[in-house]
């Protein structure tokens, strides 16, 4: 039986754990991101949908401080973020995964998390060379902790922490990045089009990971941002629809689907 997408924490009226106003990007002539007003409120999966070059990707990279905006305000839990630094933005309670892999092929799947982890491991000289006996605590520590993790997604993969990642099935690739992602306990997980590169088979036991790991993690707010309509309707509360960076729509799938200007703009419907 498919599991139905889970119920919301908190309303979309209440306060929000992310919010954008009026924000805007351009690259030279083109708006990427055009004047954009959205929130997201504590506990939902909000889908971010759109066509090719509708501003999806952009606007994740500009919560997370990859590129500054050049007009408008990011806040998070009301606390403007807007100019942050990436790491700043990290630090806050924000985390990513993008499109493409960024795993580090020849490292472990254990040092390939522990990268999303950085600011909680103690890299002092003195700690590192002398302090051996914390040094080791803090790897048992860290090991678990990331072993954890990864047994929500896959109990067998966590039993291979020390391998290297350049084996693996794209499927279990994915399921490291959210993991490096999640490890650093955010408040905000942005996951950029995790179904790519993957079967319909590996989208859905995906889809059954992120449900029992939001499940799980009760304070824990995700945009998605996926082509795969079937995964939208399945996992998320909300979706927002973007066209040209602007929001031309918001609601429940069935709502957005049903819309003409949706359906002209992203569907590709008359």
């Amino acid at each position: 039986m498919t599991p139905a997408a889970p119920a919301a924490r908190a309303g979309p009226d209440a306060a929000p754990v992310i919010e954008a106003r009026a924000l805007t990007r351009r690259f030279g002539g083109v708006v990427a991101l055009d004047a954009l007003d959205l929130a997201v409120a504590p506990g939902e999966i909000v889908g971010l949908i759109g066509p090719n070059g509708s501003g999806k990707t952009t606007f994740f990279n500009v919560v997370t401080g990859i590129y500054p905006a050049d007009s408008g305000s990011v806040y998070l839990n009301g606390r403007d973020i807007s100019g942050a630094s990436a790491q700043a933005i990290y630090h806050a309670g924000i985390a990513r995964t993008f499109q493409r892999s960024r795993l580090s092929l020849p490292l472990s799947i254990f040092d390939n998390i522990m990268i999303g982890n950085h600011k909680r491991l103690n890299q002092g000289l003195w700690f590192n060379l002398v302090k051996r006996h914390a040094l080791r605590d803090e790897f048992e520590a860290s090991l678990a902790a990331a072993r954890a993790l990864i047994e929500v997604f896959d109990p067998p993969l966590a039993q291979r922490m020390l391998e290297p990642v350049a084996g693996l099935p794209m499927i279990d690739r994915r399921r490291i990045e959210i993991c490096r992602a999640l490890i650093g306990d955010p408040q905000l997980l942005l996951l950029d089009e995790p179904s790519a590169g993957m079967t319909h088979e590996e989208t859905k036991a995906l889809m059954d990971d992120i449900l029992e790991v939001r499940g799980r993690l009760a304070g824990l707010t995700i945009i998605i941002v996926e082509h795969e309509m079937g995964v939208i309707e399945r996992i998320t509360n909300r979706c927002i629809v973007l066209n040209f960076g602007r929001k031309i729509a918001a609601g429940a799938y069935a709502e957005i689907a049903a819309d003409a200007q949706v359906q002209e703009a992203y569907l590709g419907l008359q």
